[in-house]
């Protein structure tokens, strides 16, 4: 039994939720999403909560119960208040500025970097070395901040590189004589 799948997920004040079959639908004051269940899940929404349980007890059933009621919570949260993903630069030389909406990123190559954000993304730079990745959809959020780590990803010699803010870089000790 999966020990997530069984709590139901309350939608959150100034949230709307609409379960059609297998879709749910969340408008909140950030935006709207939508998740749409496998046909081996069943939704339904009942006491401002929304219930996900397996259709019948099929190892594939139960396998995607718990996955579907974190999907459902996932979209309640992000039209109430997103995510936001934060990225660190360390390097001499290394950093990252706004121009117009894309990024522009100095990563030590021979060109700048210019990444230009999907839709329903904002990126902002606070300071040159720190980059926040921001949006409703936390699948989006978290795919945009690997593709701009994948630039230059951290090294374990100097740490040199684009790191997540939370991410504690191993380190490696150097050559010795």
């Amino acid at each position: 039994m999966s020990r997530i799948g069984k709590k139901p997920v309350q939608v959150p004040a100034g949230v709307t939720a609409a379960v059609e079959g297998q879709k749910v639908t969340a408008k909140g004051p950030k935006g709207e999403l939508f998740f749409v269940a496998n046909d081996d899940i069943s939704v339904a929404l009942e006491n401002n909560a929304i219930v996900v349980s397996p259709i019948n007890d099929s190892k594939e059933a139960r396998s995607k119960w718990g996955m579907s009621r974190t999907m459902v919570e996932n979209i309640l949260k992000g039209v109430k208040d997103g995510y936001e993903r934060k990225l660190e630069i360390n390097g001499v030389g290394y950093r990252a500025a706004m121009q117009g909406k894309n990024l522009q990123l100095a990563l030590g190559f021979s060109h700048d970097v210019v990444y230009e954000p999907p839709q329903g993304i904002t990126i902002a730079v606070p300071k040159p070395t720190e980059i926040i990745v921001t949006g409703i959809d936390k699948q989006k959020v978290g795919q945009v901040a690997a593709e701009i780590r994948e630039y230059r990803g951290p090294e374990p010699y100097k740490g040199k590189g684009v790191k997540y803010a939370e991410e504690r870089i191993v380190r490696k000790e150097g050559k010795k004589k």
